[in-house]
């Protein structure tokens, strides 16, 4: 392996282990990090597909005692069902909406200027929705409704367009439609594991011919233990966080990031409007 290569692998695991599970976009940050160090073709496709897989495995190691619990009770215990119930739900939007459009969007939507432009516009919507008043109707994920998950589900679908952020469209989801802070966060992991393993199955299978260069293992061994490493530290930084702060942060980074990319690119400083993840 070589050592450039070793670098870039490196470089794109923390950033997908750090932002997959921020509300920033790590689709956003994963097309503009690739381009600005030259990783693309068929390698980084192939790329992000394991480094996606390390970074839900960390969060289903964070979480496997409530998970362990929800199989175990799901027999018989009615909160393990309703859960599960909600989860189903709550997933079901994006895979519609995803295996309908997945192949259109990719095309048209996966470059940096379409990044910048709803990591600026989600930052807005963010900063409007911690400053409404919280009317809190579920202070856990085991409170929540069927309703209340099919909102959240449908406020998922927005993270098909690169930029918004999975985490990002389903926490302020769940806080606009009742959710407690906590339970918005915590149901956006848990959400985040059919909705990622599925598109990584997906996106594997549609891409499986890339997988067949046995010289890469390397490079995605590498890519996915640095992306396990980061999303576990990244998942437990933000439980802690959010236990006292408000998401105002993130927004603000967001809107800063955007908009540094939209101004490097109309003051001709980067063209990155032919770039393409």
């Amino acid at each position: 392996m070589e050592l450039w290569v070793a670098i870039q692998a490196l470089i794109l695991g923390i950033v997908e282990g750090l932002t997959e599970f921020l509300p920033i976009s790590s689709t956003g940050h994963q097309i503009i990090v690739a381009d600005l160090i030259g990783f693309d073709g068929a390698r980084a496709k192939a790329f992000n597909i394991i480094i996606q897989l390390g970074a839900i495995l960390a969060v289903m190691w964070e979480f496997r005692r409530k998970i362990f619990a929800v199989v175990v009770g799901l027999p018989r215990e009615r909160q393990a069902q309703n859960f599960t119930r909600n989860l189903l739900i709550a997933f079901f939007p994006a895979v519609i909406l995803g295996l309908a459009f997945a192949d259109l969007i990719e095309q048209w939507l996966f470059n940096p200027i379409t990044v910048a432009s709803a990591l600026v516009i989600g930052g807005v919507v963010m900063l409007w929705a911690e400053k409404r008043q919280h009317a809190i109707a579920a202070e856990t994920v085991d409170d929540m409704s069927w309703q209340q998950a099919l909102k959240v589900g449908c406020a998922q679908c927005l993270a098909l367009i690169p930029g918004t952020s999975r985490s990002a469209s389903t926490i302020i989801g769940g806080l606009v439609f009742g959710l407690s802070r906590k339970a918005a966060t915590e149901f956006s992991f848990f959400l985040a594991m059919p909705t990622m393993v599925g598109a990584a199955v997906y996106s594997g299978y549609k891409h499986r011919a890339l997988f067949d260069n046995g010289s890469d293992l390397p490079v995605f061994a590498l890519g996915f233990v640095a992306s396990f490493v980061f999303a576990m530290l990244s998942v437990r930084a933000l439980l802690r966080f959010i236990a006292t702060h408000s998401y105002a942060v993130f927004a603000w980074y967001r809107i800063a990031f955007g908009l540094l990319i939209l101004a490097t690119w109309q003051l001709g400083m980067i063209d990155w409007s032919t770039a393409q993840g």
